[in-house]
């Protein structure tokens, strides 16, 4: 049997009371959905396909990435996107496409041969758009992944400001070559905003440094000096300072202060600032 053959037999199958069988998919997806879709985007998705495929096969369309099947591989697109989106599941992503199986498994109970070889050519091709929209669901959650990803390192790297002149980027949680990467921009960057020429790098909350990251930290420093800015290193525990003396990593010239009051206090020496003790701290 020719290609154009099975298109038309696919076309005859999907128009076997073919408004009907388009309700019948809304009614199956929406069962295994839940109302976590509203019905009307819902229907308006699946109508939507349901026309876009009987069209493409129309036009002879046998293979997902027929150029006939742009139209329903854009709308999958859309439809994939919007269920990562919203947090489904792979699963609940393509029984969308899935489920017009199960819908069309009562018109084969009826049907002649004929129509058992087209439902296995449309099993086919329905295999082929799940498995595109899997692909595309998998890539939009991978970027979504990675955008929350970048906003959180953005977030975990504050840049605050202490006092006129004087910048601090308390650091809590584990430090990598790429969050190291974005200490050393924004406090770069910050230099420039404020105009500040005092800067406290507080590791307190940092439980480790490897020789990779201490040395993105000297980097940042001496990017920062040649902005006409001086460091301090604080926060310094004795674990961290055990190995860094261990790996060998000279901090020779950059202040380092065991708390973030005490760097503070030499930042605000450096910029001039007379501090008096009171009992209820400096002023």
């Amino acid at each position: 049997m020719s290609e154009q053959a099975d298109a038309v037999d696919l076309v005859d199958l999907l128009s076997v009371e073919g408004e009907d069988l388009a309700a019948a998919w809304v009614r199956e997806v929406s069962g295994s959905l839940g109302r976590r879709v509203s019905a009307a985007e819902l229907e308006r998705e699946l109508r939507e396909l349901y026309e876009a495929l009987v069209e493409a096969l129309r036009q002879g369309a046998v293979d997902v990435h027929s150029e006939q099947m742009s139209e329903v591989r854009a709308l999958l697109t859309e439809l994939s996107r919007s269920r990562a989106r919203k947090g489904f599941s792979p699963t609940e992503t393509a029984i969308s496409v899935f489920a017009l199986k199960r819908v069309l498994e009562p018109v084969l109970r009826k049907g002649s041969s004929e129509s058992v070889h087209a439902y296995l050519q449309l099993s086919r091709l329905l295999d082929e758009l799940g498995l595109f929209t899997i692909e595309t669901y998998t890539q939009t959650r991978d970027a979504l992944i990675t955008a929350q990803a970048e906003q959180l390192l953005e977030l975990s790297t504050p840049v605050v400001r202490l006092w006129d002149g004087v910048i601090a980027v308390p650091l809590v949680g584990t430090l990598d070559s790429a969050r190291t990467q974005v200490v050393m921009e924004k406090l770069l960057q910050a230099l420039v905003d404020t105009g500040s020429e005092q800067a406290i790098i507080d590791i307190t909350g940092v439980p480790a440094v490897d020789t990779q990251v201490a040395q993105h930290l000297l980097k940042t420093i001496v990017a920062a000096r040649l902005m006409g800015a001086e460091c301090t290193v604080s926060g310094i525990s004795p674990q961290i300072a055990q190995t860094i003396v261990a790996l060998g990593i000279e901090f020779e010239g950059i202040a380092t202060k065991a708390s973030l009051a005490d760097a503070l206090k030499l930042a605000l020496r450096r910029s001039g600032v007379d501090m008096v003790a009171h009992r209820d701290g400096l002023r």
